[in-house]
């Protein structure tokens, strides 16, 4: 049993494929699936139920995934323990972002720490929050900002702004001249999403709810670019960040009424050693006016 075989074993876990996995991992899917056989033969027992195109963890692999996963984060965290017994400003730092702050509110923090901590070896990875909570567990991801809240027992977060949500149709609609909207006037209107796994989606469905007004769900993208562009060519209307208004093109932006926010902050494991880099570009997130 080594560590690749761990990582190997934990991606088909998360993904239910080898294929994903195996496309998550950039290797090829037999060298894939050959490494976490032979993680099998060591252990002796079977890991995966194989249902087809899918997998699914047998009894022996749900009682390993908990393990591995802190294996894997000790192994992390020690390798930058024994790196970074260092000064606040050097040593390495792994940030995760989920795609829907990275480019509107975090690409200039993230520069602006760059240049001013340059001895930092700053590493920025993009993902849905289930991709980078699972990064936190395995101690691959130090730090990731995201959508609050997160109900995980072992995840610990704090709260560093609150971000209006827009109402986004298109601009010859017949709302666009109203100053603010409420929900029920767009009913039956077709709805955009950002597929499943995509905190703002759930955040979308949660207002939606709130109010009792459904929609009718035309398209589901990973890109809020793709939403705005088909949004401002007529093709229905959607749910999006404030600070995403300079890539909304040719969308009109409406505040809801009544108003609606989401909490962006940022997560840790709960009782992490945390490295003096990670505490100084915590300082610095905490310090900045959002």
């Amino acid at each position: 049993m080594d560590l690749q075989q761990l990582r190997y074993f934990l991606s088909v876990a998360r993904t239910g494929s080898f294929v994903r996995a195996a496309e998550e991992e950039n290797v090829a899917q037999p060298t894939l699936s050959q490494q976490v056989k032979r993680l099998e033969a060591a252990l002796r027992v079977p890991l995966f139920d194989r249902l087809g195109r899918g997998v699914k963890l047998t009894r022996f692999g749900e009682a390993l995934e908990p393990r591995a996963q802190e294996i894997l984060r000790q192994v992390i965290e020690t390798e930058k323990l024994l790196d970074g017994m260092q000064e606040a400003d050097s040593g390495r730092l792994t940030v995760g972002v989920i795609p829907t702050v990275l480019p509107y509110s975090m690409a200039a923090p993230l520069a602006e720490f760059r240049v001013r901590y340059p001895r930092v070896e700053l590493e920025v990875r993009e993902g849905t929050t289930e991709r980078l909570i699972d990064g936190l567990r395995v101690g691959q991801v130090d730090l990731a900002i995201l959508a609050l809240p997160i109900k995980q027992p072992e995840i610990v977060c704090s709260e560093l702004f609150r971000e209006p949500l827009l109402v986004a149709i298109p601009p010859e609609h017949r709302l666009a001249g109203e100053a603010v909207l409420a929900l029920p006037q767009l009913l039956g209107e077709k709805m955009l999403l950002l597929r499943e796994g995509h905190c703002l989606r759930e955040d979308v469905l949660t207002i939606c709810s709130r109010v009792k007004v459904q929609f009718e769900r035309v398209f589901e993208s990973d890109h809020l670019a793709s939403i705005f562009s088909l949004v401002g060519n007529g093709f229905g209307v959607s749910i999006v960040p404030e600070r995403a208004r300079g890539a909304a093109g040719e969308c009109r932006l409406l505040p809801l009424e009544p108003r609606a926010v989401r909490r962006i902050g940022y997560a840790q494991v709960r009782g992490h050693h945390a490295l003096p880099v990670q505490k100084r570009f915590i300082e610095f997130l905490r310090k900045r006016e959002w």
